[in-house]
């Protein structure tokens, strides 16, 4: 088992912490950014060293980020743009912060934030109560985030352009607690892309810490029916009962109403999920078809309905819209036309669909979902909608029979008010139709982008969802150590499924909070990690040979 990253913050003092500043400082205004003529040493030792306070973040013995600081005149910037001061706010004591440098796996925001704090807390002992720094174009949002302004025009080459900017003690002190130095609880600077859990918005997360309710007391059942109708208008379903459990208890729900058709059926599976349907539908004893596309593919609805029509006594129809291991999103339209047609109940598993695209349950006979994933809630809480009138039925277990839910206004055991009234926030804040706009928006530039990076997405443009992007990585590199990798540079990305592992992908979800600031950054830090793997691979290939 590998170690979990141990960032370390601090003021470079020891020898060999300076030369690698300066081993940093050529990769960086040498070989990424031409500032400097390259030379035989690869070694840039600023001009201004001597004047310098170096702010550096260190994982283990290797210098990955840093960034310099010093109060003396004249600025860098006073050579580059005339009267300096009347760009700034007056009667301010001044430092010029330079030289910003973290390694590409390291630029996901929270190394610099981190540096940028460290140097600031250090200068404003000092006495200094303003900084000024040319930052690069590219990434303006990055430092406007963190509170700087910019003036004045851009600096620099048309190959490296820079932005004279400044940052106040004031705005300093407003967003000291992002720019101070962190935690040992690394993972709460991370950004999740996991397809669940998700990343909750704070006002969800206060809702789920109030205190418990009785869910027998007229409060939470008004809460639990609003709860309902929220869900209810956000799917089109008539009806849902609300579960204490996960997706798997959905549709363990779902087949036990299966059960009582007494009827053959036909599951579709073309991934993952669709297998565990299978399994689920094995499992009760139900008698079934089933037909199988490869995973990444679509389906072939016209050899669906020729396969149903070669069968006339089936009378259920089970397949999943969102295959979330592949990233596919199966013709919910083109499903229900068919099942109307040839009268067959139309059941499905919304789980990763519901939250991502408008998803129209009209005329469906069951669908399930959970509340952990695109609903942008807290896991816990699973449901089933359907459309039509549900009655107890002894032959079930208890807790898998919707109609004893339905008779006992769906609260016939005991419940987690936490997790409703979370979820009942959840729904409420969230604009649906925005939400589906900018997850597709991004989707579009996000899977153009990884294409130009070279890396080859399972799910054809033509039926993919937008939320969940499944990347097949070559076999020369490991999907756990590059999701590994991407861990420790803040990104959660999920890999560790076995079915992921098993074909060498790893997947980019858009479920719940989620910055595109911080996710424009994610795809160049992937194709990096992914060159220094092979790098290294072929260095140790060539080694075994040489020796």
């Amino acid at each position: 088992m590998r170690p979990e990253p141990n960032l370390k913050f601090k003021i470079a003092a020891e020898p060999w912490e300076i030369e690698a500043i300066h081993r940093l400082n050529y990769k960086t205004f040498v070989e990424e950014i031409p500032q400097h003529e390259r030379n035989a040493e690869e070694r840039l030792e600023d001009k201004f060293h001597a004047e310098n306070t170096y702010a550096i973040c260190l994982d283990g013995d290797r210098l990955v980020g840093m960034v310099a600081g010093r109060g003396n005149r004249p600025f860098s910037l006073d050579l580059k743009l005339p009267n300096l001061d009347s760009h700034l706010p007056p009667g301010r004591k001044v430092m010029e912060v330079r030289l910003l440098s973290v390694e590409k796996e390291y630029r996901n925001g929270f190394v610099f934030s981190r540096l940028a704090g460290l140097l600031a807390q250090h200068f404003r002992g000092l006495g200094y109560d303003l900084a000024i720094i040319s930052g690069t174009v590219r990434q303006l949002k990055l430092y406007r985030h963190l509170g700087f302004e910019p003036f004045g025009p851009p600096v620099g080459s048309e190959e490296a352009q820079f932005q004279p900017m400044f940052l106040t003690l004031e705005t300093f002190t407003q967003v000291s607690q992002s720019l101070s130095p962190p935690s040992a609880d690394v993972d709460k600077i991370m950004a999740s892309y996991l397809p669940g859990p998700v990343d909750v918005h704070e006002e969800v997360r206060k809702a789920f810490e109030r205190g418990p309710v009785s869910h027998r007391s007229d409060a939470f059942m008004a809460d639990f029916q609003n709860t309902k109708k929220l869900l209810c208008e956000l799917t089109g379903a008539r009806n849902v009962e609300v579960m204490v459990g996960s997706g798997s208890l959905a549709n363990d729900a779902v087949c036990g109403q299966i059960s009582l058709l007494g009827a053959p059926g036909l599951i579709l599976s073309n991934g993952e999920f669709g297998d565990r349907l299978v399994d689920h539908a094995t499992r009760q004893g139900l008698t079934f078809e089933v037909h199988r596309t490869a995973w990444g593919e679509p389906f072939d609805y016209v050899e669906v309905r020729r396969r149903l029509e070669g069968s006339p006594r089936l009378r259920w129809f089970w397949v999943v819209h969102c295959e979330t291991s592949t990233g596919v999103l199966n013709e919910l339209e083109t499903l229900k036309t068919i099942c109307a047609k040839k009268q067959i109940q139309l059941c499905l598993d919304c789980i990763s669909a519901i939250g991502t695209v408008p998803v129209g349950l009209q005329g469906v006979y069951l669908a399930s979902c959970v509340s952990g994933k695109a609903l942008a809630s807290f896991p816990g809480l699973s449901m089933v909608f359907y459309n039509h009138e549900l009655k107890p039925a002894r032959q079930l277990p208890r807790y898998l029979d919707l109609g004893y839910y339905a008779a006992q206004d769906g609260v016939p055991f005991t419940h987690s008010s936490n997790l409703v009234y979370a979820l009942q926030t959840a729904l409420k804040r969230i604009c649906w139709p925005e939400k589906f706009r900018q997850i597709a928006e991004v989707a579009v530039w996000l899977r153009g982008r990884l294409r130009e990076l070279g890396f080859q997405i399972v799910a054809p443009d033509a039926h993919a969802s937008p939320a969940v992007v499944s990347i097949a990585l070559p076999g020369e590199l490991s999907s756990k150590a590059i999701g590994w990798q991407l861990k420790k540079s803040g990104y959660l990305l999920s890999y560790n499924s076995d079915y992921l592992r098993q074909r060498n992908w790893i997947q980019i979800c858009l479920m719940g909070e989620w910055s595109r600031d911080h996710l424009e950054t994610l795809p160049a830090v992937l194709a990096d990690l992914c060159a220094q793997r092979r790098l290294r691979k072929e260095k140790a290939e060539l080694d075994t040979v040489t020796t």
